[in-house]
């Protein structure tokens, strides 16, 4: 903070890197010229926390809370990332899925300030521009949606901005990069939602979505631009529709120092509750079978980091990708359909078109996973059909946010008869069910990317290969604890989460190091204990 060191007066309060508020002591109030503009009592950090739990607690809803929270972050930066950090599984939900979801759909009513770059197509030629406007100039990591596809919720055009804010405070609270490091990006091209577009209030760009040549155009323009202005930044590319993230992944992964979260962050960590989830049925993860519902990105990128592990399991690709299957709402995905993303013809089964409960009794999967974005697609037939099948039955209802679920834990756990193993991309509450208490695990990507994004960033890589997302899904996958398991769930406490991190990051940049990607020059003796110094603090 050097670069505020300027700062004097009513400048320091309003400052939220600078300000401590009613923290600062005797001495800071004199030399900062504070002397009466804040009450008399010294507070500690500590005692703020308690303060801002009370006001928070005292909201009337979870979007209310966001908006608290988030006027906090624009007040007190330092008291705002302490307060997640100690309070991680109460906050999350409130800052992320799926209260961000609500964020979203009233991210234009509930306004207040800039906490993002927007960019449209009328800036092009300009980007260069519109990033040097950016207060911050050492960025390392940027996350960037178009907004077309917003977790569950479909097109929210420009008000998708609420995503990339929302994963950047998880970057700094879950793996300690630093905010004046961290770049949201709006690439507002437009919208094809009639409700926002009818909207008095709506902030986006209020036209037809560009598409195309002109958008791809576009993508190239800001990503170049990043490059020069930000060499060392990683690009986070987020809810973008199927076809533009797939596109956008193949066009500049092995260009830029990058990854699509939906694709490859989805991918670790439900790989990392596959693999923890064999412990529980004692089956090796080589003789899996697993089934997806739904044919989108996120359930592709799934398949293929599954393939990647299985083959280094001693499977040939081919038999790797017979143990898959995929299922959409026309029944099973075969060879002979016309309608099927080409990233999913090496998983299209040469075997006669059946429905989903035919696909089951065919393929027989220990693993049933849901992408789908379709609430309660897994119904009571389809978890009783699994149970029959398996002594316990792995089953993820993945879609974001909660009222997407394609079951809930209660059900799950019921229709069952407790035996099934659950986990959700959404928060559920514990259950108890036939006198056991059960946790249910949240796949939650804030398991995965932060911990990959700070050991890109800390290792110089060039770029974020599939090896580093195995790498993480398994360092992720060892860290769970026979405790965890034993309460049925396939991911450690959230309250560890800064630790999960810096074990992924250690383990991300040497394999960096290892694949010779990494640019850091003299390696540190103890790379973890160096990872850990760089990570962001905010205590005072």
């Amino acid at each position: 903070m050097e670069n505020k060191a300027h700062l004097r007066g009513i400048e320091v309060l309003r400052d939220p890197d600078v300000n401590k508020s009613t923290a600062f002591t005797a001495e800071e109030r004199a030399q900062l010229g504070l002397r009466g503009l804040l009450p008399p009592a010294i507070s500690t950090q500590r005692m703020q926390i308690t303060r801002v739990l009370e006001n928070l607690r005292r909201q009337s809803s979870d979007i209310d809370r966001y908006i608290f929270l988030r006027a906090l972050q624009g007040r007190n930066r330092r008291l705002f990332y302490r307060t997640v950090i100690d309070h991680i599984e109460e906050i999350m939900p409130i800052i992320y899925t799926p209260t961000v979801g609500e964020a979203c759909l009233e991210f234009a009513h509930i306004y207040r300030h800039t906490r993002a770059l927007f960019i449209t197509p009328d800036d092009r030629g300009d980007i260069p521009q519109l990033l040097g406007n950016w207060e911050e100039k050492d960025i390392r990591v940027i996350v960037v949606t178009d907004g077309e596809r917003v977790l569950g919720l479909g097109d929210l055009g420009g008000n998708g901005a609420g995503i990339p804010i929302g994963k950047l405070s998880l970057y700094v609270a879950c793996a300690g990069i630093h905010p004046e490091q961290c770049l949201p990006v709006m690439l507002d091209v437009g919208t094809e939602n009639e409700t926002l577009l009818d909207d008095p209030l709506y902030l986006g760009l209020r036209r037809r979505r560009l598409r195309g040549a002109e958008y791809m155009e576009l993508l190239d323009e800001f990503v170049r631009s990043v490059q020069q202005a930000y060499p060392d930044a990683l690009i986070q590319f987020e809810d973008f529709a199927t076809e533009n993230a797939r596109a956008s992944l193949a066009r500049y992964r092995d260009q830029v120092l990058c990854f699509n979260d939906d694709i490859q962050g989805t991918a670790g960590v439900a790989l990392a509750g596959v693999i923890a989830s064999t412990r529980i049925t004692d089956t090796p993860v080589r003789d899996l079978k697993v089934m997806f519902l739904g044919k989108g990105s996120a359930a592709a990128g799934i398949a293929d980091l599954l393939v990647s592990s299985l083959v280094e399991e001693g499977l040939s690709a081919e038999d790797a990708r017979s143990r898959i299957r995929f299922v959409d709402r026309k029944g099973l995905i075969t060879r002979d359909r016309q309608d099927i993303p080409e990233t999913l013809i090496p998983y299209a089964a040469e075997a006669e078109p059946t429905d989903f409960v035919g696909a089951i009794r065919a393929h027989r999967p220990q693993v049933l996973i849901g992408a789908t974005g379709a609430p309660r697609t897994f119904t009571r037939e389809i978890v009783e059909l699994m149970t029959e099948i398996n002594r316990r039955p792995v089953i993820f209802a993945l879609s974001n946010p909660t009222s997407r679920a394609e079951c809930t834990a209660e059900e799950a756990y019921a229709w069952s008869n407790g035996r099934a193993i659950f986990a959700s991309g959404s928060p559920f509450q514990p259950v108890t069910y036939g006198g056991r208490f059960y946790r249910p695990g949240q796949g939650n990507n804030a398991y995965i990317f932060p911990g990959i994004g700070l050991g890109s960033v800390f290792s110089g890589a060039t770029g974020v290969p599939d090896t580093m997302f195995l790498t993480a899904a398994r360092t992720l996958a060892d860290l769970i604890s026979d405790a965890d398991l034993k309460a049925g769930t396939l991911y450690p406490p959230l309250t560890r989460i800064r630790q999960i991190s810096l074990a992924i990051a250690t383990a991300v940049a040497e394999r960096a190091i290892a694949d010779g990607i990494a640019r850091l020059g003299a390696v540190p003796e103890d790379l973890r204990s160096a990872i850990e110094a760089y990570m962001y603090d905010p205590s005072y």
